[in-house]
């Protein structure tokens, strides 16, 4: 299994960088994209890359925000034949909180009709490869940067975010930004025991530019230390400060940045 970071807020490689998150995830049956950023960028590194976007066969979507979804359009445009999973609730609409406003932050609801869509309706199987599952206990460690997200009917549940489990011969956990939270996450995921696990952890407000208490860190730090057989790679709306935080407390944290390679 070979993943590589295609969008990502951040580079070591010189390519270009935008806050979201799109990652190229070869397998054994299966060449994917999980999630596939906010704009052209993707498309822009995939070239960088030498990775064939009109070879998917498989998208997920982690769930209804731009960042995540916003290049579904295009891609649309270059691949006609890979199917795209989705939650079918993450095509409602969404919105960010300014001190102003509320932004609409979903995705382009006159897409949910195109047949390459599966809307999915919470936990379902790809096949013996690939597992979407969905967490709706989010009582641990609910992280503060998710305070200014909302949804029609008021603060967001999140009961749009999907996380996919790929099992080959180990199981890797890839997750989008976590909003469910990654303690959470990780405690449905258990039973599959995950040797590795990508994605955001959310920890960080970008409308505010503010990284969630040292406190919440600690006990997430605490939740994470007691699953010593996972390596956690994080990313995009984890922020650089929680990151580093986390990585003195946590064994095995890494970042994963755009153009970034993990091979299992």
């Amino acid at each position: 299994m070979k993943l590589t970071a295609l969008v990502e807020n951040t580079t070591n490689c010189g390519l270009k960088v935008a806050h979201g998150l799109s990652l190229y995830i070869e397998t054994e049956r299966h060449k994917l994209l999980f999630d596939l950023g906010p704009d052209e960028t993707l498309f822009e590194n995939a070239r960088n890359l030498g990775v064939d976007l009109t070879a998917v066969d498989t998208v997920i979507i982690s769930h209804g925000h731009n960042d995540h979804g916003g290049a579904l359009k295009r891609f649309l445009e270059v691949n006609s034949q890979a199917k795209i999973y989705v939650q079918r609730r993450a095509f409602e609409p969404h919105y960010s909180k300014t001190p102003f406003e509320y932004v609409p932050i979903g995705l382009d609801r006159s897409l949910m009709d195109r047949e390459q869509f599966v809307l999915v309706d919470g936990d379902f199987v790809i096949d013996d490869e690939l597992r979407l599952f969905t967490v709706l206990n989010t009582e641990k460690c609910h992280s503060t940067a998710n305070d200014t997200l909302f949804d029609e009917n008021g603060p967001d549940s999140f009961v749009h975010e999907q996380n996919l489990l790929i099992t080959e011969h180990e199981t890797v956990l890839v997750m989008g930004c976590g909003h469910t939270g990654i303690v959470n996450i990780m405690e449905k995921a258990s039973v599959w025991r995950p040797r590795l696990c990508v994605g955001g952890f959310h920890l960080y407000n970008p409308s505010m530019k503010k990284t969630v208490p040292d406190e919440l860190l600690d006990r997430i730090a605490g939740e994470l230390r007691a699953y010593p057989q996972t390596r956690f790679y994080t990313c995009h709306c984890t922020g650089t400060q929680a990151y580093q935080y986390l990585a003195e407390w946590v064994p095995g944290l890494s970042y994963l940045a755009c153009g970034d390679h993990l091979e299992l």
